[in-house]
């Protein structure tokens, strides 16, 4: 490694330590400046006495989803078929006809099911229904049903990941990280500099060799043409 490239290295860890510590003292400054708001400005910032936001906006629920069950027949939904929808503890009715759509039936009840491709191949959409597998994207309500049956479709429960997030703008790991990662990016730019150069300078010698022979091959046939225009 040569002096220059040496100093390169030396600049850049010297760019990445006074970043992190400016970070640092930036976040103290900020702290120290939160620690010396005054009551008042305090009690502003957090949002005391503020009235609330009313959004003019709001999402309207379904049927279902507006507390006990109702009278699905009186709200003007038409059906023969009591299709219940069960996910954990939760459960929804909604009244359907003979041939529907399950998909239509599930996403006019409000009840959320996880799809993949739609089609019926994935199987990601899998619920049980009478002891059997079905795929609520392809399967329709059974039209051999009696008038005023229920039909329980048990849909599978999504688990959702808890995430945990840090309070702290940055933190010893992300520190040393961001260190390591200068480091390794410099030491690879150097690498990669030196193998450009390295072929740089094979490009220029195979360049000068073509010119040598172009010009030998020129030279030579001057010489041909000299000798047939001699007596």
């Amino acid at each position: 490694m040569t002096c220059r490239n040496t100093l390169i290295l030396f600049i850049a860890v010297f760019l990445a330590v006074t970043s992190a510590f400016s970070i640092s003292s930036q976040t103290a400054a900020s702290s120290r400046r939160g620690a010396l708001r005054s009551p008042q400005l305090s009690a502003i910032l957090s949002g005391e006495g503020r009235k609330t936001y009313d959004p003019k906006w709001k999402k309207k629920q379904t049927l279902a989803e507006q507390g006990p069950p109702l009278d699905l027949a009186g709200k003007g939904i038409k059906g023969t078929i009591n299709v219940r929808f069960q996910q954990g503890n939760s459960t929804k009715l909604y009244l359907a006809r003979p041939g529907q759509p399950l998909r239509d039936v599930a996403l006019q009840a409000g009840q959320f099911i996880k799809y993949g491709c739609g089609k019926g191949e994935c199987g990601t959409c899998e619920a049980l229904c009478n002891g059997k597998w079905i795929r609520p994207c392809t399967t329709v309500v059974p039209a051999d049903l009696a008038e005023g049956s229920e039909y329980v479709v048990i849909v599978n429960e999504i688990k959702s990941k808890a995430t945990t997030a840090s309070g702290k703008f940055y933190s010893v790991r992300s520190f040393l990280m961001g260190f390591y990662t200068n480091v390794l990016g410099m030491i690879g730019f150097v690498a990669w500099r030196k193998k450009a150069k390295k072929n740089w300078g094979e490009r220029r010698e195979y360049e000068d060799l073509i010119k040598q022979k172009t010009l030998a091959k020129k030279q030579s046939r001057q010489q041909q043409q000299h000798g047939d225009l001699a007596p």
